[in-house]
């Protein structure tokens, strides 16, 4: 199953302020683009912070929401919500016919799949607005190789990164590269 995680971050690097922040502030050129891939794909996994800063399920597609408290959320046709891990999730939307999905976020949920080298490629859309601070892509400090495949212009200046990943197992770990000594130290 291919996995793309699809983003849109400030041009300081910020996916949002903090958790509960509303994604009103990326321009109709990235929602548009956002609809058209998760809906092609047919599946949006996403955590339980960020479906409940979106507050229902996104219609024509499956939304898949991990959280460690499923019960928490009424079951309907599109909405699924699971503890399970990525890759069991994986193989049980495999099961049901589906070939790619959209990864959605947040940050912890992200550092979930690339920490387990699911994520395939990643589409993030650059807005032209600046936080100061916030939310990372990321949770946790991560080490991923990136391999820039398109670009393009969207309307208000938003510019979109295709990247695919590279997973070398012959890049070091995060942490050999925490605890690797200085150069002249």
């Amino acid at each position: 199953m291919k996995i793309t995680l699809v983003m849109a971050m400030t041009a300081d690097g910020k996916i949002a302020r903090h958790g509960a922040h509303f994604p009103d502030w990326t321009g109709k050129a990235d929602k548009r683009m956002f609809k058209q891939m998760t809906i092609g794909a047919g599946v949006v996994i996403m955590g339980s912070r960020t479906f409940d800063t979106i507050g229902k399920p996104l219609p024509g597609r499956l939304n898949v929401v991990i959280t460690r408290h499923p019960e928490r959320y009424p079951s309907s046709e599109n909405l699924l919500c699971t503890a399970d891990s990525p890759e069991i999730i994986l193989s049980r939307l495999t099961d049901r016919g589906f070939t790619k999905a959209i990864l959605a976020g947040g940050a912890t949920i992200n550092s979930l799949f690339l920490r387990a080298r699911l994520i395939d490629d990643m589409v993030v859309t650059i807005i032209p607005v600046l936080f100061g601070q916030g939310l990372s892509m990321f949770s946790e400090p991560m080490n991923a190789g990136l391999e820039l495949i398109d670009t393009c212009k969207l309307a208000g200046g938003v510019l979109v990164l295709h990247y695919t990943f590279i997973y070398d197992p012959n890049m070091p770990s995060i942490d050999s590269i925490d605890n690797a000594p200085i150069p002249g130290a």
